[in-house]
């Protein structure tokens, strides 16, 4: 079986839980005897990538995704969608399954159209499911209403649809998605070997990991900390990653008076990441939007019990048992988030091996290999080719 993964990004070239995804999927569909094409956008210069058993394929050329506010701009995801067209039409008849991102969704209609009448089965993977307002919200009123119906067009004319939570597989149902979604049961991506250390580490630390965009609402975190820091005097945090709205968190340091308490890094090494959440006392992600929230279950591996804030957009609330990995708040008012980081904080030692149990747990059952094989099996299933 010769399968194709379709997405603009490759890890770690770009980062993200959507690149982590789909290499993971590409490299699982290789040890499942497949032989797996990856189709993406040049981000490299030189001869491509090297991945045992796939074949990385550039079917457009380099470009920038994001504009100066964070949001993706339309003229590279219409590049992208039209060499994925261009690829698909040249090979007809190479791939008998193609997984293919729906960020964006101009590669679904360039895929659908491109294999029309081929035998190849098809599945769009939803890393998220926006309601109309988001779209709106984030694209204007135009643009946003075009996507937003775009995007129900998209899980209609699929013949097979995935995504990786229950909010979005009961949105893909409520476009009209042709057959039940195929819901990956977790992207949880294997046990670390080394002991991960359940003593908290002194002082403790609150750490955010992430892009700064306006949906990440980062900027909020000085002021919870300064609050939390008033019942646990010694606490500090690093806020990692970087972007829009850095200059609006850096102002609430300040403003504050936190410059010697929250650190501001940017992006480090994958060394150091690994450090940081391992021995932090909290993962905090005050984010009103997440399609699953990978690290989250990075943080659980480590022992590191994670806040995260309510939302109808949120969808890495379900990975959170209140008490057991961590808690939910409710808002991000000072004293609100504040309070999350408290209880998690003084959860010690008992929560954090709570949280490391809740993570082995899972971690058998909740697997991306495990999603991952549970989609190549779907797209395995006799009978009339999803793809004609």
């Amino acid at each position: 079986m010769r399968v194709a993964v379709a997405f603009d990004c490759f890890y770690p070239l770009s980062t993200g839980g959507g690149e982590r995804q789909y290499r993971l999927f590409a490299e699982t569909f290789v040890s499942e005897g497949a032989e797996v094409d990856y189709l993406t956008r040049r981000q490299w210069t030189g001869p491509a990538p090297v991945l045992d058993g796939v074949d990385v394929v550039a079917v457009s050329g380099p470009s920038e995704l994001y504009d100066a506010t964070g949001g993706r701009t339309l003229l590279p995801a219409v590049r992208f969608a039209a060499g994925l067209f261009r690829h698909l039409v040249r090979t007809r008849g190479r791939y008998d399954a193609l997984v293919v991102s729906a960020l964006p969704v101009l590669n679904v209609f360039a895929a659908r159209l491109a294999l029309l009448g081929t035998r190849t089965r098809i599945c769009a993977d939803f890393l998220e499911v926006w309601r109309p307002e988001q779209w709106v919200e984030y694209s204007g009123p135009v643009v946003g209403r075009v996507a937003s119906v775009l995007q129900g067009l998209a899980a209609r004319v699929s013949p097979l649809v995935s995504c990786h939570s229950q909010m979005n597989a009961r949105r893909l149902v409520a476009a009209g998605a042709r057959r039940p979604p195929v819901v990956s049961p977790g992207l949880i991506h294997q046990v670390p070997d080394q002991d991960p250390g359940l003593e908290q580490v002194q002082p403790p630390t609150v750490v955010y990991v992430g892009r700064h965009i306006p949906d990440k609402r980062v900027e909020v975190l000085p002021a919870a900390v300064a609050w939390a820091r008033d019942r646990i005097p010694g606490l500090r945090a690093v806020v990692l990653g970087e972007g829009q709205t850095t200059p609006e968190v850096a102002a609430e340091v300040a403003r504050l008076g936190l410059e010697a308490v929250v650190e501001l890094p940017g992006f480090v090494p994958q060394e150091r990441l690994d450090a940081l959440l391992r021995d932090a006392a909290v993962l905090v992600n005050p984010s009103r939007r997440e399609g699953y929230g990978l690290v989250v279950v990075e943080a659980c591996a480590t022992g590191t019990p994670v806040v995260l804030v309510d939302g109808p957009d949120n969808a890495s609330v379900e990975l959170v048992e209140p008490g057991v990995n961590g808690f939910v708040a409710r808002g991000v008012e000072p004293e609100v988030l504040g309070a999350a980081i408290v209880a998690a904080v003084e959860g010690g030692t008992g929560l954090r091996a709570s949280t490391r149990s809740w993570f082995e747990q899972v971690a058998g059952e909740r697997t991306v290999q495990v999603a991952a094989t549970a989609l190549l099996d779907r797209l395995r299933e006799p009978g009339r080719a999803p793809g004609r």
